[in-house]
Parts: C-alpha cells; structure tokens; sequence
C-alpha cells in the first residue's frame, strides 16, 4: 500500500471498523472504547498516516454544508420540523445534510462523526434517547456549532430551542377540566426524556390546580407512536376505573389513542376526550379534527437554523436558550361537555 496515499478508508478496513470510527479516533473522541482505539492507531502507525488536523479545519470554514440529525423521521413532526430548517437552509445558500438517528445513541454518533468527516460547517440535533452531554464535547472542542432542538442537554455547552412543554400540557388539562372531566389520563412516552417529564409536570400541577387527585393508574407509558397510542388505550381498558379523557404526549399518539378507543367500540370525542400535542398538519384533517398543543413545528424548524447560521456567521458558538410559545387548538376530538362516565356507561 502507497503510504502517503493512504485514507481513512484504508484504516477502516484494515482495523476492520466503519470510516466513522477512525475518524472519531483521529478527533480524539472519548465515544470510543480503548480496545478499539488502541488496535486503530496500531493501524495507523503500521500504515504511516498522519492526520492533517489544519486541512481537515480549513475544509469545515470553507463548507456550505449544514449537518441536521433528528430521532424520529417516521413521526410527522419531525419530518415538518426538517422541512422548517432545509427552507432556511437553503435560502442562504447552504445544503443539509440530514440523518435519522432512530432513537439510537449507537448511530447518532455514527452519523455525526460522518458528517465530521464531510466537514460540516455546523450542526441541528433532536438527541436520541440517552443521548448525553459528552456526546457533543468533540463537536465543541472543534468549534463546530451546535443547536439542540426539541430535547434538552442538560451539561451540554450549546444553544437550545424548545416548546413550552409544560405550559402547552397544563392548558390541554385545564380546558379537560373545563369540559367536566375528573378521569383524565396521560398517554405516551417514557421516563427517561424531558419531554416527558416537562409535559407530565404541567399535567400534574393542573390537576392539583383543580383539586383533581393524580391517579397513577392513569399515567400509561409507551412508545411515542401511533402503535404506542393503541397499545395505551388497551392497557387503560384493563382498568376498573378509567379515564373519560386523556392528555398525549404528541400527536403519534394522539391518533393511536382514537384507532385503540374505535377498536373498542369508543368513538373519540365523544366517549372520550383526545387531546395530543404539536399540531401536525394531519391534525386539522384527523376524523374527528384533533386537539391539540400547537408547537409549529415547521417554524420551530426554521428558528433552529436561524440560530445555527447565526453563530456559522458570528465564527463562534455563543450558547443561546430559547424556548418557543405554544397554544391550545381546539378541535372536535376533546369532545362535548361530559355529565357522567361515558366509558362505565359502554363497558
């Protein structure tokens, strides 16, 4: 092998790992495991590669490439939230370069360290679940700037935008409330996102706002999907005392909830309050039309590479943490005012 054509591809095949992984131990990344590391640079020593750390750094201050990775691209808002950034995006003259990460940690960082390599003049992140703080530390020790979207990093040194999660959540209770729900369930979602918890938060606190004791019960965890939504309407019909009316974690779930209720012979808005959150644009065209906590996603999208391009032109990464306003749509699926339990009435 010609030594001094050798590439990071050579190295790849030759320390039998992807291109992504040799690159990350090129930067230094402590994402990589030292077994791995050590039969890399031995690689690398064997072949007499040097890494050219000022090429790799005049070819990130020359792109126009903007690197966009998001957790769930099967959901509609984040497809609507990437619509909102590639139109920024390209309006000043930059090209995305999007990824799904798929909710693993595993392949973000994949994806991220490629995108590295491809010298990304900046990066827009939806993290994956159990994504943490350390992931980033090589993208900032590079200079490279980074916007977290829709998930907070706590410990993370870049700029934020996020919904008012629990804002949006306390709103969507208190108009159940309004309507003569007490049974008032939550569906979707898991433990260890922010998301969650902010929006579990603020329905909690309305409940308590309204003299409602929390069941519990009520709270029903699972996937942040539509199949997620139907498998918590058939764990919450186990229940002896259900829920007339429940809050969504996002609008995937908000449309499982109203197939699993008709699966059941429960007809949304009116055997039982549907509320979801984000207002994708299936909402307005769902039968019935879904209530729903509007985040924007669209604008969301175009906020995120706003703030991006402004820190690429600034030539720095000043940390700025935004969080973005949210409103309650009302819409069929919350249904008329209740005066009993419509689902004791259907049992």
């Amino acid at each position: 092998m010609n030594r001094s054509r050798t590439t990071v591809v050579d190295i790849a095949h030759a320390a039998g790992v992807s291109k992504s992984t040799v690159s990350l131990v090129l930067q230094g990344s402590p994402l990589v495991n030292e077994k791995t590391r050590e039969k890399v640079n031995s690689v690398i020593a064997d072949l007499g590669y040097v890494y050219n750390r000022g090429a790799a750094n005049l070819r990130q201050a020359r792109s126009k490439i903007v690197g966009i990775v998001v957790n769930d691209l099967t959901n509609s808002f984040f497809a609507e939230l990437a619509v909102g950034m590639d139109m920024v995006v390209q309006s000043a003259g930059y090209v995305q370069f999007l990824a799904h990460s798929g909710e693993s940690v595993d392949r973000q960082r994949e994806v991220i360290a490629s995108m590295r390599e491809n010298g990304i003049a900046g990066l827009i992140l939806s993290p994956a679940r159990g994504t943490e703080a350390a992931d980033l530390k090589p993208l900032i020790d590079s200079g490279i700037p980074v916007v977290v979207v829709v998930r907070n990093l706590p410990g993370a040194k870049v700029s934020t935008l996020l919904s008012d999660n629990y804002t949006g959540a306390k709103a969507a209770v208190r108009h159940l409330v309004s309507l003569g729900h007490t049974r008032i369930g939550f569906m979707g979602g898991f433990l260890d996102t922010a998301v969650f918890a902010e929006r579990l938060r603020g329905y909690r606190d309305a409940l308590q706002e309204a003299g409602i004791a929390a069941d519990e019960a009520l709270i029903v965890h699972s996937a942040p999907s539509r199949a997620g939504g139907v498998a918590a309407v058939e764990r919450m019909m186990l229940l002896a005392d259900r829920a007339t009316a429940a809050l969504c974690l996002n609008d995937a779930v908000a449309f499982g909830v109203c197939d699993g209720l008709r699966t059941v012979g429960i007809e949304p808005g009116k055997g039982f309050g549907v509320i979801g959150f984000d207002d994708v644009i299936e909402a307005k065209t769902a039968v019935p039309a879904l209530t729903t906590v509007s985040v924007d996603p669209q604008g969301m999208g175009q906020r995120a590479a706003q703030l991006l391009l402004k820190q690429i032109n600034a030539g720095g990464n000043e940390q700025e943490s935004l969080v973005t306003s949210v409103r309650l749509v009302v819409r069929q699926s919350c249904g008329a005012p209740v005066r009993n339990n419509h689902l004791e009435e259907m049992a």
